[in-house]
């Protein structure tokens, strides 16, 4: 028996298109990330979803209610469960801040974090480590709790990357460099038990987007850095 995640990060903000640090901020969703959101919501609309999990911040918590009214096959209305462990990384004394400005301020910090954001946090922040550490108990209550339905989870960026780097057996600590979640993107990843899973979709747009967006720095040097000849 399968059970199926739809996993969901959430529509843009404003502080999406600034590419400032946001996790722990509880910034609104822009009206472009609404109707990315909505554009799902058409796409999901007739999917069996038996359960609505989210994250509690502000963004995640409208993208899930905007889907959870938009869902007409499950048989009562959805409401959406909260769950701490599914909030975005936090960045301490980072958050608010584009990557230039952080450079600028916390000269120290910074290529510390850049080179291993899987164990080092920011001061006040957390690391990749202590994301899974708190998102993968949720996923994991998740699939037990629905064994054999469908269910959707609307997170955030690096946790998405780094619960999705855990399940596949990645190495999370390039979580930041390999793997991108565009805003309102649709995952899929189907478990035959609460250890064994297979993605099946991965970062998915097409609801909105017709073709994938080009790859970009995203807070990331790893993709400003030249080419090796």
């Amino acid at each position: 028996m399968t059970t199926r995640l739809y996993l969901v990060r959430h529509g843009a903000t404003q502080l999406t298109a600034e590419d400032r640090f946001s996790g722990a901020i509880g910034v609104e969703l822009s009206d472009e990330g609404r109707a990315q959101v909505r554009a799902l919501a058409s796409r999901l609309a007739e999917q069996p979803i038996a359960a609505v999990y989210t994250s509690p911040l502000s963004r995640t918590v409208e993208t899930a209610s905007i889907l959870a009214t938009s869902i007409r096959a499950a048989p009562h209305r959805l409401d959406p469960i909260h769950r701490d462990g599914l909030k975005e990384i936090s960045h301490g004394r980072w958050e608010g801040l584009t990557r230039r400005e952080v450079e600028e301020r916390f000269p120290g910090e910074y290529p510390t974090w850049e080179a291993d954001p899987f164990t080092f946090a920011p001061v006040g922040g957390e690391s990749g480590l202590a994301v899974l550490a708190r998102a993968l108990p949720v996923i994991r209550e998740i699939v037990v709790a629905h064994e054999g339905k469908s269910v959707l989870v609307v997170s955030h960026k690096a946790t998405l990357r780094l619960v999705i780097s855990s399940l596949l057996g990645f190495d999370a600590r390039g979580y930041r460099d390999r793997l991108d979640q565009s805003p309102a993107c649709l995952n899929v990843v189907d478990f035959k038990d609460p250890v064994r899973a297979r993605l099946m979709l991965f970062n998915d747009v097409s609801h909105y987007e017709s073709t994938p967006k080009e790859g970009g720095a995203r807070l990331s040097k790893w993709w400003d850095a030249p080419a090796m000849g």
